[in-house]
């Protein structure tokens, strides 16, 4: 499972916890049916309504991907095209093709493919940026629909409240103290209910699923400029140079952190010019 995620899921159980055993006599004071189905029902509708059907599955089978541990193949892509570069630049397309096949990454088989069929570099480029741009879309907007959820559920939690106002106001000339409460719990648990959903489930798993996109953007854009070097047929060692730079920490990009001197030289370093 994924640690960041498994983190969350037991910090929010805590807060749950304290919650529920810590403000309130009782865990069930916190517990009211009608005014979750009123938020959980709501939201789904609102959800079904605003999204093709076929889209809101899609996006509920990748629920999972939150789950799942962050791998990245990007070494692993670097790695594969760094050789086919040297293989390209050395003239030996067999070998070049047998590399293609044991490749997993379909985005640089297809990038590769095409050099190796003397497609031009400016139709490789645009083909390549196209299939990126598709990506992008297609998953920002399945992380919009999270987005979009996390503000359905905080309005009908503000229904759920109305409903629960409007019972309990109801009964109040019958003075009947038996049906108040459990109309002020809808009112007040509703909201407290659409709050939670939205910013404990829905939006936390839309930052998930953007970072992820984030992540595979800056994988597919370095294998994008690996194929573009392969097609210029530059060197080997430039290929590799440039390509690690995209996997490369640096903690400052202009100037290396400062590391503390030795005895003679920190005393040298504080000597006035012109003494």
């Amino acid at each position: 499972m994924n640690a960041s995620t498994l983190i969350g899921i037991v910090a929010s159980l805590l807060l749950l916890a304290c919650v529920l055993l810590l403000s309130a006599d009782t865990a069930m004071s916190f517990i009211n049916l009608p005014g979750l189905m009123i938020v959980i029902a709501g939201t789904l509708a609102a959800t079904f309504i605003s999204y093709p059907l076929r889209e809101v599955i899609r996006v509920v089978r990748i629920i999972g991907v939150v789950f799942q541990r962050e791998n990245s193949y990007v070494e692993e892509d670097v790695r594969e095209l760094v050789a086919m570069a040297r293989l390209w630049f050395q003239g030996d397309i067999r070998a070049v093709e047998r590399a293609l096949g044991q490749t997993r990454n379909p985005f640089l088989r297809t990038g590769v493919q095409l050099v190796i069929d003397n497609t031009k570099e400016a139709e490789i480029m645009d083909l390549l940026r196209w299939r990126i741009a598709r990506l992008k879309a297609r998953e920002l907007a399945e992380a919009q629909i999270f987005r979009t959820m996390a503000a359905y559920a905080p309005a009908f939690g503000m229904i759920g409240t109305l409903v629960g106002l409007v019972n309990m106001l109801q009964t109040m000339d019958a003075g009947d103290l038996a049906v108040i409460g459990p109309g002020m719990a809808v009112a007040l648990l509703s909201t407290f209910y659409g709050i939670l959903i939205s910013n404990l489930i829905c939006k936390p798993i839309a930052v998930k699923l953007e970072r992820r996109t984030e992540q595979r953007l800056i994988a597919m854009n370095m294998v994008l400029e690996g194929v573009s070097l392969i097609a210029k047929r530059r060197l080997p060692s430039f290929v590799e140079e440039t390509l690690n730079s995209f996997i490369a920490n640096y903690q400052d990009e202009i100037r290396d952190p400062a590391e503390p001197l030795a005895g003679n030289e920190a005393d040298n370093k504080s000597v006035p010019l012109n003494a």
